[in-house]
């Protein structure tokens, strides 16, 4: 019996963690508003949990540059703005393309027939201009790509940063309609990859997160 408790203490998740997961889903769908002040004792209110699992959770929400600090004032969730977009996209460039190029060293077969299906269906949506489906498609490659690396460090930071830059263009759509050229094509850096072009792999994941930058640039 004893044990049979230990396997089901393991199986259910802490409910800081299920405090987290829901905040930090409100954040990135804009529940809860880029530069909108918050308080613990309201945000336990609105998800239903306790005081002490939803402080937790704002204190790994700030590690994650989800919700800031304003000293003697309370906090705040991140804001978007230019200088943040600047932020971010430096982060990319930096992490992302060199994602891109180690995949080439570390994909095998089965990743890269995995890649395309995943490409192909992004292009599907691209090509629908269906941009929630889209935003979503495009997350999957992204995250599929530091995979195959098989990195932690990676992996993690990779995660981090595409929180941010989901958060960024639900933010952009919200006053931006999709036009021609908006949802940008991951063919290239497919193409890259299956030829086993190292730095065609970058250079396409670096135009990629070029061509971004410039559409999100344009909002501010």
């Amino acid at each position: 019996m004893q044990i049979t408790s230990m396997l089901e203490d393991k199986k259910t998740p802490r409910a800081s963690d299920i405090a987290y997961e829901r905040l930090r889903t409100m954040i990135i769908d804009l529940q809860l508003s880029p530069g909108t002040t918050i308080d613990e004792m309201s945000l336990a209110t609105e998800i239903g949990l306790g005081r002490t699992p939803v402080h937790e959770a704002v204190a790994r929400l700030v590690i994650d540059r989800l919700i800031t600090v304003l000293p003697r004032r309370g906090l705040m969730i991140a804001p978007i703005g230019l200088e943040q977009v600047r932020e971010l996209f430096e982060a990319r460039e930096s992490i992302e393309c060199g994602n891109a190029y180690f995949a080439v060293q570390h994909a095998n077969e089965h990743d890269l027939r995995q890649l395309r299906v995943l490409v192909e269906i992004a292009e599907n949506s691209r090509e629908e201009t269906d941009v929630l489906r889209f935003l979503e498609d495009d997350q999957r490659i992204h995250r599929f790509l530091a995979s195959i690396i098989h990195n932690t460090y990676l992996q993690d930071a990779t995660d981090r940063i595409l929180w941010h830059n989901l958060r960024f263009w639900r933010f952009y759509f919200t006053t931006r309609r999709v036009q021609p050229g908006t949802l940008v094509s991951h063919q290239a850096l497919l193409t890259a990859l299956e030829q086993r072009d190292a730095q065609g792999a970058f250079d396409a994941m670096r135009t990629h997160i070029h061509m971004s930058r410039a559409l999100l640039n344009e909002l501010f």
